[in-house]
Order: structure tokens, then C-alpha cells, then sequence
């Protein structure tokens, strides 16, 4: 199928005399009277496989992702936390502003709350060994018809395993001790629209199943191939799909190609003066069709929205065609919105190819804070009130005392005197002469953007607030830090793997009126639980409210425990998770509230949709792909 012009502008649907009709209209538009210097028309951008003069974007992430990434652990190669020859955390790379920072307390934090010892360390393999990689099995008719069509593919051994799953506890456990029983047998990637509309054909055609897969960065099992499939699995890859297609400068939209990873969808936004205000924490690594296939959440929702507010327009290739709108307007009444359907799919129905979403101005100004609380209890009642009043930041999160403590054990070593004169300064006037108990006290990190004076104004707003409910100010650098370790928080469970600690990060939303009591029983469960299960020490177990609604807000907990003297730790550790997630259930929680469902959820899905609302899920599926060819079973 050739790209029509009308087609990589993203005009969507219709027949290609109102294809051209529209493209003519929005052109003439975008051109303005007169034209706005430096203003450009709409231009379509050809597919990258057509012979098109457009080449394609120079993406973050290389399309041999072990290049640059582990192969068995969180993010990049060249970065990682580490005990040095000195027996002191400190984290590695240059990537992170954390990079090459010593972190003196780290040490003592890890042996006092999980038992662990430099001296018990375990062992993991150093590296892929291609003989204990399942063989790749393929048609060789299929690929003679992969071949005709000049679509890069690959059956190699490394590719195909770095494919085979996202970042559960128990997929990256998998891959330190032993290997999947069942991974992709082949791996295609498509630079366009069209090359996907291929892949499916060939697909239906051949009989074959399809995993897409965008960033790698899953939570839920969804990117596992299901053992008892005998088909051939092909690893629909969309990274090469990357571009930005157009920009709409009066609208404030651009059409993006699926496969773009976070960071680099801000860059080449940045670029033009625009940015989209989605920052999962996995940014970095995700891609616009992974948060559109689970229903993603970004740190900045508040002013942003989910990207459930952010997407205009969405184009998805089915087995039984293209699924789109025929327009791009920001709502619509044409029954039920069939965006809904797509989104939070988990490539169960098939795979995205182009998003329009909204844009906004780069915010002039950016301001962080912080603000310490007597207690988690005050915290919460302070961001109750600030959702009440509907003048929350971009950003609003309260961590726990737990949260806390671990945070601080992730601050860098001081190189000034003073500056360390002035932190013990801090701590003296909110434990001693404020009388706040450093064991129990709680932290909320801000952030605001926008206008500067408009900011300050927010700023004020809040931190009235905050003193009503016992908060005092504790400062910018706070705040910023908190949220650079959101993005190497991620690196710390390799760390934890080298010396017998498991751990892993879940999350739910759940009404305002049950936020305390949600929080506390589900630590209460997990330590029961970790009794029962045999758990020698003490487990880890904290929370912080990451996002604030009208209604309710989103919780997010860590756990992790020492598991020396357990003979099945993972299997233990998913018995602990699954009663949870049963006591999450119980006190009014959603199963998720952004990881989505995958395989590791889909038992509750009953219980939360309901049985009709599940048959509602699986009539989709039967009209759409009738022969399963998109099976990685998630969700059904």
C-alpha cells in the first residue's frame, strides 16, 4: 500500500478526493494572511520505505538496543549504582546529575533496613548466552513475502531476547538466572504506517502472532510471549517510527509517529518552542504508543492532563483494517468515543502508528519547592485541600516518613562546609525548635511552570495552604532533587538483585476518603504477609500520592525485602504482591491507575469492569481480530 500525500499528513480517513479536499483546506489555513515569519505550510512527510526524501529522525535509543542498553536490568549500560573499592554508594555515567556522586549514608541505610551485607553478594550471568536462547522458528514463505517488501528484520538471538519482556520483578530475575521458554522468533521493524499495514497482512495471511513492542519499559507482564503459543511470534518493533510528522502551530497539535520515545518527542518539540508536559517516569525509554496502549500517566498531569486529555487523533492498524476518525476536532458526539477502545488496548487489537496530540508553548519559567509536614495525615489533608481549591502545581507528590528516609540516604556527599553547616542548620530548626519527629515527619516536592508571575502567585497560593495544615517551606533544592531521582530510582533493583534484594513498585487511584486508610492496611497486609511467607527480616514498605484529582488521587507503593534463606523468593514474592493488590481491591483502590493490566492483573479484571463489561472487551476483540493474531493475551 502506497503513502498518499493526504495519508502522511494525517488527515484521516474518508476517500482520497475528501483526503485531498481536507489536506487543501488545512494547508491554506496553517499558511495564514499573510504568513507568520519563519511560518512554514503543512507539509506531508513521506514514508521513510517509499523512497520519500525524508530521512529518518536520529532517535535516543539505537535500533540494536543492546548498543546501549543492559540487556538484563534498568536503562543504560553506562549507568548504575555501585559499592566502590571504599565500600561507598555511588552512582556511575555521566547521563544523571547523580553521576559520579559519592552517597555516604547509602551504605548504612541498606544494611539497617533490609539486613543486607557487602558480604553476601550474589551471582548473576555476566552475559547472553545465544545457546540457552530457544531457536527462532519461521515460515520461510512469510519470509520470502517479509522480504519483498524491503522491511528490516532480524532473527538474531540478542535482538529476539530484548524483545521478550518488559521490567517485572520476575522477567528481569528470569534474565540474571536462567531464560524465557518462549521469546520472539523474529523481529520487524516498520518506519511507517504503511509497512505496518504490510506486517499485518502478512500476518493474517501467514497465520502469525504479533507483539508490538514500543520502549520495553512494561510493568505488567504484557510484553511476555504466552509459552503455549505455537505460531510464529513476530516483535512488531515501532522504535524506527519516530518522527514528528507535522506541527500545527494554530491548533496547537502535531501528529507524531507511535514509536518516538519520550525524551525525544520533548527534544524535537523543544526545538520548535513547544512540549507536550508528558513525563512518565519512564520517559526516557517509553514511546507515545506505549502510553497510548496503556492509558499512561505523566508527573506533570495536573496542568497537562493524562494522555488520555492529550490525544486529538489516533490511527490504528487492525486485522480487519484502519481504525481512525475522520477528523481532527477536539471532541466529538458520534456515540461512544472509539479512542477508548484503543487506548489502555495493550496491543491486544493491534498496533498504533500515528498520534495527533495537544502541544503547549514551552513554559517560561519553572520553579521547584518543597514542603515538610508534621505527619503523612497532615500531608494528605494538605493536598486534599489543594485539589479542593483546584490550584495544584504541574507537579504535587508526598512521599512518607519511609519515602523520605530513603531519599535522604540517596543525598549526595557535601563538598562545602558550609553548605553542610547549613543543612544541619535546617534539620535543627524543624526537629528541634519546630518539634517535627524526623521518624514520622512526611516531604511533598512541587513543581510549578508557566508564566514567572503567575508562578509566584501559584507558589503562594500553595504554601498558604500548606501552613494551615502544619507544612513550612523547605526549599527549592529539595524539590529538584526529589524529582532527579525520580529517573534513577529505577537502577537501585539491580543494585538490590547484587545482594539478595527483591523489590518492585506498584500503584492504584482510590477515592479521597480512603487514601489513609488504603495506605496503612496494604503496609499492614504486606507485613503480615512477609511473616506468614518466611521472610527473615523486615521489609521494606512505602508510599507517596503521585497525582491529585477532584475525586481521588493516585497512590504508589514501593516494597522489597532481603530474601536470603528463601529457597523460591519470586514465587514468594508474587504470593506478598498478589494479597496487595486483594487488600488494594478491598479498601476501595482501582486495579491501576497507570501501569495498566497485562497478564501480571488481568485475574481481577473480572471484579473491576465487571463480567458484561469484560464481554464487552472480548466482543471487540472477536470483530477486530477474529483469528487472535495480535495474542499476547493481556487483559482477556
Amino acid at each position: 500500500m502506497a503513502a498518499s500525500a493526504e495519508e502522511a499528513a494525517g488527515s484521516g480517513g474518508g476517500s482520497p478526493s475528501s483526503a485531498r479536499r481536507r489536506l487543501r483546506i488545512i494547508s491554506g489555513h496553517l499558511r495564514g494572511s499573510p504568513r507568520a515569519p519563519g511560518r512554514e505550510a503543512l507539509s506531508p512527510s513521506p514514508c521513510k520505505a517509499q523512497g520519500g526524501s525524508a530521512a529518518p529522525a536520529s532517535g535516543s535509543i539505537p535500533k540494536k538496543r543492546q548498543e546501549l542498553l543492559k540487556w538484563n536490568g534498568w536503562g543504560y549500560n553506562d549507568s548504575k549504582f555501585i559499592f566502590n573499592k571504599k565500600g561507598q554508594a555511588e552512582f556511575t555515567g555521566k547521563r544523571y546529575r547523580l553521576g559520579g556522586m559519592v552517597l555516604p549514608t547509602f551504605k548504612e541505610w541498606i544494611e539497617k533496613t533490609f539486613g543486607a551485607s557487602l558480604e553476601h553478594r550474589t551471582t548473576s550471568r555476566a552475559s547472553l548466552n545465544v545457546n540457552d536462547v530457544p531457536p527462532s522458528i519461521v515460515n520461510e514463505e512469510f519470509l520470502q513475502d517479509l522480504r519483498a517488501t524491503k522491511i528490516s528484520y532480524s532473527q538474531d538471538a540478542e535482538d529476539r531476547v530484548f524483545r521478550a519482556h518488559g521490567h517485572c520483578l520476575h522477567e528481569i530475575f528470569v534474565l540474571r538466572e536462567g531464560m524465557f521458554k518462549r521469546i520472539p522468533d523474529i523481529v520487524v521493524w516498520p518506519v511507517c504506517h504503511e509497512d505496518v499495514v504490510k506486517i499485518v497482512e502478512l500476518a493474517c495471511k501467514h497465520n502469525l502472532c504479533i507483539i508490538p513492542f514500543g520502549g520495553g519499559t512494561s510493568v505488567s507482564s504484557a510484553l511476555e510471549c504466552p509459552e503455549e503459543e505455537k505460531r510464529t511470534i513476530v516483535s512488531l518493533d515501532t522504535s524506527q517510527m519516530n518522527r514528528i510528522l507535522w506541527i500545527d502551530e494554530k491548533n496547537l497539535t502535531a501528529c507524531v509517529e507511535a514509536g518516538i520515545v519520550g525524551q525525544d518527542l520533548e527534544k524535537q518539540l523543544a526545538e520548535s518552542g513547544f512540549c507536550t508536559g508528558h513525563e512518565p517516569d519512564s520517559m526516557e525509554f517509553s514511546s507515545l504508543g506505549g502510553w497510548v496502549a496503556t492509558r499512561a500517566s505523566g508527573m506533570k498531569k495536573t496542568i497537562y492532563g493524562n494522555i488520555e486529555d492529550l490525544v486529538i487523533h489516533i490511527k490504528m492498524v487492525t486485522p480487519r483494517g484502519i481504525v481512525e476518525k475522520n477528523c481532527q476536532v477536539p471532541r466529538m458526539s458520534t456515540g461512544p468515543d472509539i479512542h477508548h477502545f484503543i487506548m489502555g488496548s495493550e496491543g491486544t487489537l493491534g498496533v498504533v502508528t500515528e498520534v495527533t496530540i495537544k502541544i503547549r508553548p514551552v513554559p517560561e519559567y519553572q520553579k521547584y519547592g518543597s514542603v515538610v509536614f508534621p505527619n503523612f495525615e497532615q500531608g494528605v489533608a494538605c493536598l486534599r485541600e489543594v485539589a479542593k481549591q483546584r490550584c495544584a502545581p504541574a507537579s504535587i507528590r508526598l512521599v512518607d516518613n519511609a519515602q523520605f528516609q530513603f531519599g535522604h540516604a540517596l543525598k549526595p556527599q557535601v563538598a562545602s562546609i558550609f553548605t553542610s553547616f547549613l543543612d544541619g542548620l535546617k534539620k535543627f530548626y524543624i526537629t528541634k525548635f519546630k518539634g517535627f519527629d524526623p521518624n514520622v515527619l512526611c516531604v511533598a516536592t512541587l513543581l510549578f511552570e508557566g508564566d514567572r508571575e503567575k508562578v509566584l502567585q501559584h507558589e503562594k497560593q500553595v504554601y498558604d495552604i500548606a501552613t494551615k495544615f502544619g507544612g513550612l517551606a523547605a526549599g527549592e533544592d529539595n524539590g529538584q532533587r526529589g524529582y532527579m531521582l525520580t529517573f534513577v530510582i529505577a537502577y537501585l533493583r539491580d543494585l538490590g538483585l547484587d545482594y539478595y534484594v527483591i523489590g518492585e513498585s506498584f500503584e492504584t487511584s482510590v477515592p479521597w476518603d480512603r487514601v489513609l486508610d488504603l495506605c496503612r492496611n496494604v503496609k499492614e497486609r504486606i507485613l503480615r504477609e512477609c511473616k506468614e511467607k518466611g521472610v527473615q527480616f523486615a521489609p521494606l514498605c512505602t508510599c507517596r500520592v503521585t497525582q491529585t484529582y477532584d475525586a481521588g488521587a493516585c497512590v504508589y507503593f514501593y516494597f522489597a525485602f532481603n530474601y536470603r534463606g528463601i529457597s523460591d523468593p519470586i514465587h514468594v514474592y508474587e504470593q506478598i504482591e498478589r494479597a496487595a493488590r486483594e487488600e488494594i481491591l478491598a479498601n476501595g483502590g482501582s486495579l491501576s491507575h497507570h501501569h495498566g493490566v497485562g497478564k501480571l492483573r488481568k485475574r481481577w479484571m473480572k471484579e473491576s469492569i465487571s463480567d458484561v463489561g469484560l464481554g464487552m472487551l472480548r466482543s471487540v476483540k472477536e470483530y477486530l481480530d477474529p483469528n487472535n493474531i495480535f495474542g499476547n493475551k493481556n487483559l482477556l
